[in-house]
């Protein structure tokens, strides 16, 4: 079976690339950036847009099923990720239809949750995305709605942050300041309940809406770690890992998102408002839904991911340390942030 990833040179994208490989398939990588991996003679690369319709359709041409992973991310500009998030898939959901590919699998996010009032969180609770991103993100899942009347199967996965190899962007800087044995602040008592996820086990999940049947997969489903714990023991775990000695250390949550939010006014800071202002709070989801009808079974736990993740830092921070962007593939300049690092 030969599958297209959209996004595919991205951190998500070279992780289901490798995973769907190892299962026998043939696959396409569409991307706007270069597929600068060791896998690169394995697969079909076709670099392009997925903005441009034109691109998009011919990528689609002999493919059997297409996953969807292309998204502009919270730090691009707002036009960029309207036109990239919310146009660039009306434009794979018609190529497919086009070329008569039934199956999508759209990668969205529990960023459409916004800053919700109670946990968990169901997948038929209100959508209310915090910014241009997370607002970009429930009309891309309306764009699914309206393809899937017209017969399409088109399973919608909502993942929380997922981490594991190839993944930087802002846990870089928390990883940064672990190799350097420092101390990290976090907004708050850090009691708060805060799911993340292996990218390993929401490969998993992709794979499970890609092969089970279509009644079972054509829906939407929350994705995330089984087990997590408070904020402040999952990343205090890691810095017992580093060895150092070192703690996290609780802020007063009300000036620290105040200063957060001026130097994110002021360009001084890569930290953005869905990020800092949901730190302190629980944020969890129920994956009931994924694991009765999937089948899904998360193998790591937010410790385990996160320490996974920080090993694969470790082991290249040499090749990327001089690097820095705005994707989860490189990582994000700490601005005054750095400064802040000498404190702690």
């Amino acid at each position: 079976m030969k599958c297209l990833i959209t996004g595919g040179s991205g951190f998500l994208g070279i992780n289901l690339t490798r995973y769907l490989l190892q299962k026998g398939y043939s696959i396409k990588v569409f991307d706007l950036a270069d597929f600068d991996y060791p896998e690169k003679e394995s697969v079909e690369f076709i670099q392009g847009d997925i903005r441009d319709y034109a691109s998009i359709l011919k990528a689609a041409g002999e493919a059997d099923i297409i996953v969807h992973a292309a998204a502009a991310l919270p730090l691009y500009k707002k036009e960029d990720i309207i036109s990239t998030d919310v146009q660039g898939t009306k434009n794979i959901m018609e190529a497919a239809l086009k070329q008569e590919i039934n199956r999508v699998v759209h990668i969205s996010s529990t960023a459409v949750y916004g800053i919700p009032d109670h946990h968990p969180l169901n997948e038929d609770d209100p959508l209310i995305g915090v910014g241009p991103y997370g607002e970009a993100k429930i009309e891309a899942e309306n764009v699914c709605l309206y393809y899937r009347k017209k017969g399409m199967c088109i399973p919608v996965l909502r993942p929380k942050s997922f981490v594991g190899p190839e993944r930087l962007g802002v846990f870089a800087l928390f990883y940064d300041w672990a190799k350097d044995g420092k101390n990290f602040p976090l907004p708050g008592k850090g009691d708060n309940r805060y799911q993340l996820l292996d990218v390993e086990d929401l490969c998993q999940a992709i794979w499970l809406t890609m092969t089970k049947d279509e009644a079972f997969v054509d829906k939407t489903f929350n994705i995330g770690a089984k087990e997590f714990a408070t904020m402040k023991k999952d990343f205090q775990a890691v810095l017992d890992y580093a060895g150092f000695g070192k703690h996290i250390i609780s802020l007063p949550a009300g000036p620290l998102v105040w200063s957060l939010r001026l130097l994110e006014a002021l360009k001084l800071s890569p930290l953005y408002r869905w990020v800092y202002e949901t730190a302190f709070k629980d944020s969890f989801v129920s994956i009931d839904k994924a694991e009765k009808q999937l089948g899904f079974a998360p193998v790591y736990s937010n410790k385990d991911a996160l320490i996974r993740n920080y090993n694969w830092y470790l082991e290249n921070v040499h090749s990327i340390e001089h690097s820095s962007g705005v994707t989860h593939r490189v990582p994000w300049k700490q601005g005054v942030l750095k400064l802040c690092k000498k404190i702690f």
